[in-house]
C-alpha cells in the first residue's frame, strides 16, 4: 500500500473538448506566441525535485532502483528554505534569457505545485509546505519572463501507470492498474496546471518514449494510447496562446507548436537517439542542453562546460534556427549552484555586447559548422566565426545582392566574391577574436 493516495475529482476538473488536435489550427494568439518564441532565442530549464535531496540527479530513482516506499521518504527532507524566486527570475533575466522552463513533475511521478488530485506534492509531503511553482509564476510576471512547465507523460510511484514502460523495471512496488485513470490523472494536474498559475508560455512534455521499445538502434512501436488528441486540444481551448512541446525524438505531431532537440543540435545525432534532420518540422525548434553533465543536481559532477563552450552553443542554436534552452539543477535548499551561476553570468555579458545578432534573428544564408555559423534579421547577415585560425569562410553562392561586407566591431570592410563559384570573403587579415568575431554583410 502507497504511503499517498490520489484523490480524484475528475468530473469536476475534465473540461469538455470541442475539438481535438487534428483539427487544431493556430489561433492568432499562438502564432504571435510562436513568433516571439522564436524572436526569444534564449531560455532557462530547471530541473529541480525531491530526488536532488539525494544529489545523484534526477533519474535516481530508476538508476539505483529504489523501491517506491523509501523513495517515498524523500519529501520528509525537502525544505528548501533559500528558495528565492526573485533571484532566479533576476539571475536568468541577467543572463539574457527570455523565458524560464521548470518541471512541474518529473518521471518519479512528485509534484512541485499544489495538487488536489494527488497528496505526493511539495504542498501536502513536504515540510516546506509551499507552492514554488506560483511563487515563481508570480515573480515572473513581475519581471516579464514567461514561464513554461515540464510535464513528465511517464511515471515510476503510480499504479495507473499500467502497462509499464521501458524504464523503471527494477524499482520495487509498482502495482497494476487501469491505463485510462492515469490519462484521466494527467488531464486534472494539467488542467490544474492551466488555472491556477496564470497565462503561461507553455507546456514541455516528456517521456513519451518510455512506451516504445529501443533496441539501440531505432524505437519499436508504441505500446499505448497518450490521448494525444484530447490533451493538446484541452491545452489550446484553455490557454490558445500556449505553446506545447514534446521531447519524443520524432517528427512533429499534429498540435504541436515547437519541436524541440535534447542535447542535440537540429538534425545532428551525437546521442544516437536525436530526431533525424528529414524529420525536422517547420515549427520554431528548441534546443536544450546542460551546463554540466546532469540536469537533477548531481553532487559529483564535474563535466563543467566552459563559459566559450556554452556561448559557442548558443550561438551554433541560433545559427540552426532554434532557440537554446539552458538547464541549472537547483540544490535541496533551493539555491542555484555558484558554478552555474558564474556561466549564466558570462552568457549575459557576452550578450550586452552581441545580442542583436541573436535575438530577432533566424537560420542565416550560410550553413552552420564548427568553424562558423550565420544568423540573418531583414537585410542583415551576421556570420560568426568560432574559429580564429580560419582565413577564408566559402560557400555557395548566396541568391541576394551584398551591399557591403564588415567587421562589425571594427567597421572594418572586407573583400568579397559571389559569383558560380560560391560566395568567399577574406578574413585573412581580420583580427579575430579567441571566442566570437562577427561580421556583417548588408543585403541591398
Amino acid at each position: 500500500m502507497k504511503v499517498f493516495k490520489s484523490r480524484f475529482l475528475l468530473l469536476t476538473f475534465l473540461l469538455p473538448l470541442c475539438m481535438n488536435a487534428q483539427e487544431y489550427r493556430p489561433t492568432v494568439e499562438n502564432i504571435e506566441a510562436r513568433k516571439w518564441f522564436q524572436d526569444s532565442r534564449f531560455g532557462l530549464f530547471i530541473h529541480w525535485g525531491v530526488y536532488s535531496v539525494l544529489g545523484d540527479g534526477e533519474w535516481v530513482m530508476n538508476n539505483q532502483n529504489i523501491s517506491i516506499e523509501e523513495y517515498e521518504k524523500l519529501p520528509n527532507f525537502f525544505n528548501p528554505i533559500s528558495f528565492d524566486p526573485k533571484k532566479w527570475v533576476s539571475m536568468a533575466n541577467d543572463a539574457g534569457m527570455k523565458y524560464i522552463t521548470i518541471t512541474s513533475r518529473h518521471h518519479d511521478g512528485f509534484s512541485m505545485f499544489d495538487s488536489k488530485v494527488t497528496d505526493y506534492d511539495i504542498v501536502d509531503a513536504t515540510p516546506y509546505g509551499k507552492d514554488i511553482i506560483k511563487m515563481l509564476a508570480d515573480e515572473c510576471r513581475k519581471q516579464g519572463i514567461k514561464l513554461f512547465f515540464y510535464y513528465s507523460l511517464l511515471d515510476w510511484n503510480r499504479d495507473d501507470y499500467f502497462p509499464r514502460g521501458r524504464s523503471g523495471k527494477g524499482i520495487l512496488g509498482r502495482g497494476e492498474g487501469d491505463w485510462k485513470d492515469y490519462i484521466d490523472f494527467m488531464k486534472s494536474q494539467l488542467k490544474e496546471l492551466l488555472t491556477n498559475y496564470g497565462k503561461i508560455g507553455g507546456i514541455w512534455f516528456d517521456g513519451h518514449w518510455d512506451q516504445k521499445e529501443w533496441d539501440g538502434n531505432k524505437y519499436g512501436e508504441l505500446k499505448v494510447d497518450w490521448h494525444y488528441d484530447e490533451i493538446y486540444g484541452m491545452i489550446h481551448r484553455m490557454q490558445p496562446q500556449a505553446l506545447i512541446g514534446n521531447n519524443h525524438h520524432i517528427g512533429v505531431i499534429d498540435g504541436e507548436d515547437f519541436q524541440m532537440f535534447e542535447k542535440d543540435l537540429p538534425g545532428n545525432n551525437s546521442t544516437g537517439w536525436g530526431t533525424p534532420a528529414d524529420q525536422i518540422g517547420s515549427v520554431p525548434l528548441e534546443v536544450c542542453e546542460t551546463i554540466n553533465g546532469s540536469w537533477g543536481f548531481n553532487l559529483q559532477d564535474r563535466k563543467h562546460k566552459s563559459d566559450k563552450e556554452l556561448i559557442h552553443y548558443l550561438i551554433k542554436a541560433a545559427g540552426y534556427g532554434s532557440n537554446m534552452l539552458l538547464n541549472v539543477g537547483p540544490m535541496p535548499n533551493g539555491e542555484i549552484q555558484p558554478k552555474h551561476e558564474s556561466s549564466l553570468k558570462a552568457i549575459g555579458d557576452w550578450l550586452k555586447q552581441n545580442g542583436e545578432t541573436i535575438y530577432g534573428t533566424r537560420k542565416g544564408p550560410i550553413p552552420p559548422n564548427d568553424d562558423y555559423v550565420s544568423t540573418q534579421r531583414g537585410k542583415t547577415v551576421y556570420v560568426h566565426i568560432l574559429n580564429p585560425e580560419i582565413d577564408l569562410i566559402h560557400t555557395d553562392k548566396v541568391p541576394f545582392r551584398i551591399k557591403e561586407i564588415s567587421d562589425m566591431k571594427n567597421k572594418t570592410k572586407l573583400d568579397y566574391r559571389n559569383d558560380r563559384f560560391g560566395l568567399s570573403i577574406d578574413v585573412s587579415n581580420l583580427l579575430k577574436d579567441d571566442l566570437d568575431t562577427v561580421i556583417k554583410i548588408e543585403l541591398r
